[in-house]
């Protein structure tokens, strides 16, 4: 597959960078991280407003930008680049994703405007207490009422759990086990019996929480069962966005060791001139180059539905994972002391790299899941 960007999609890109730039500089990523919600709202509505990219892949007919995982991989290249904190993720990448998967064309035309617009942020809760990423490990049950369904249990890990106003939640019906009998429920988040709380993570920059549901009524999205083939959509198309937020932190991370390295003097020279310095620089730019050129061939694979888009979404997420950490790692190395010191901003980005490691599934579980997802004609 050739692959390149066009002239629009550059100037798309250049936009972003320049909001970007503007609203999330390190210094208000620290101010934000340390708030409850994790976001300024005037940014988010700015996103809507000024951008259009908090629809940008709900289809236009929903007043949205109807663009698709390549152009949704510029954007959130760039944010990761910039650390971004806002709900971006979980509303506008995962919860369109699944209404678009699991609602019903008269469900859709009623919730996909609200996301295009930045309002009713909705998130999804799939994972429960073992973290498992996997569609058909859902375990909560849907107890079907008269007047429609009924959620008791958990979910955990649920990401900007506190923030959002909508509730997407994976459940199964009574009796039913593996790929069977699961769908996606709608849940308003201040609806009596639901209760949230906040989780202590290593990432402050990524809020998670626990949500608890306590005979809460619930709205059932689209055809019965149809709950296992939405998740596995929703989380393809998740999957391969977080490989290109990833690949932009390793960017960041990129940037700022060589940034540093020009500066930092040791032994009167300037540790750039250094050969180790020189190849631990040039090897990360291989391998940055690499995560990037993997997320954006799953982009493209999956908006051209390839037979390899699940596989490729897979390699995508474990190579830009992988590489991430490599690159907050050396980064702070390169810093030397002063790396490892709250002031300096390398730990954000590290942080975030760790984050995003175990998020949507470890690069050990993409792994295998690449070699279960490949043609096999491509195997043999």
């Amino acid at each position: 597959m050739a692959f390149s960007f066009t002239d629009e999609q550059q100037a798309f890109r250049e936009v972003v960078q320049r909001f970007l730039a503007d609203k999330s500089p390190p210094t208000e990523v620290r101010r934000l991280m340390a708030t409850e919600s994790g976001y300024d709202e005037g940014v988010w509505l700015a996103m809507a407003d000024e951008l259009g990219i908090t629809g940008l892949t709900v289809p236009e007919a929903f007043g949205g930008q109807g663009f698709g995982p390549v152009e949704l991989g510029i954007v959130v290249e760039e944010m990761g680049r910039a650390l971004l904190c806002a709900p971006f993720f979980s509303a506008s990448v995962m919860a369109a994703s699944a209404i678009r998967h699991a609602a019903s064309a008269g469900q859709q035309e009623r919730l996909l405007p609200d996301v295009a617009a930045g309002i009713n942020r909705a998130t999804v809760a799939a994972q429960e207490a073992d973290g498992h990423w996997d569609p058909a490990a859902v375990a909560m049950v849907a107890e079907r009422t008269a007047d429609g369904f009924r959620l008791n249990g958990s979910k955990h890990f649920v990401l900007d759990g506190m923030s959002a106003t909508r509730l997407l939640v994976a459940a199964r019906a009574a009796g039913s086990a593996g790929a069977d009998g699961i769908n996606l429920f709608l849940v308003d988040a201040d609806s009596d019996g639901v209760k949230r709380r906040v989780l202590n993570v290593i990432d402050p920059t990524r809020k998670l929480a626990a949500v608890e549901f306590h005979d809460v009524a619930a709205e059932r999205l689209g055809d019965e069962g149809n709950g296992y083939s939405a998740l596995r959509a929703m989380l393809t198309d998740a999957t391969v966005a977080l490989a290109n937020e990833s690949a932009g932190g390793a960017q960041a991370m990129l940037d700022m060791a060589v940034d540093y390295t020009q500066m930092r003097v040791q032994f009167g020279r300037l540790i750039a001139s250094f050969q180790a310095i020189k190849h631990q620089c040039a090897e990360l730019l291989l391998e940055v180059e690499l995560a990037k050129s993997s997320a954006y061939y799953a982009a493209e694979a999956l908006a051209e539905g390839h037979e390899d888009a699940l596989a490729s979404a897979s390699l995508a997420k474990a190579s830009a994972s992988d590489t991430f950490m490599r690159a907050a790692k050396t980064c702070i190395q390169l810093h030397g002391g002063i790396g490892f010191t709250w002031e300096q901003d390398t730990h954000l980005w590290y942080k975030r790299a760790k984050s995003s490691e175990v998020f949507l599934g470890t690069p050990d579980y993409h792994r295998e899941l690449m070699l279960q997802a490949w043609p096999e004609e491509e195997v043999a």
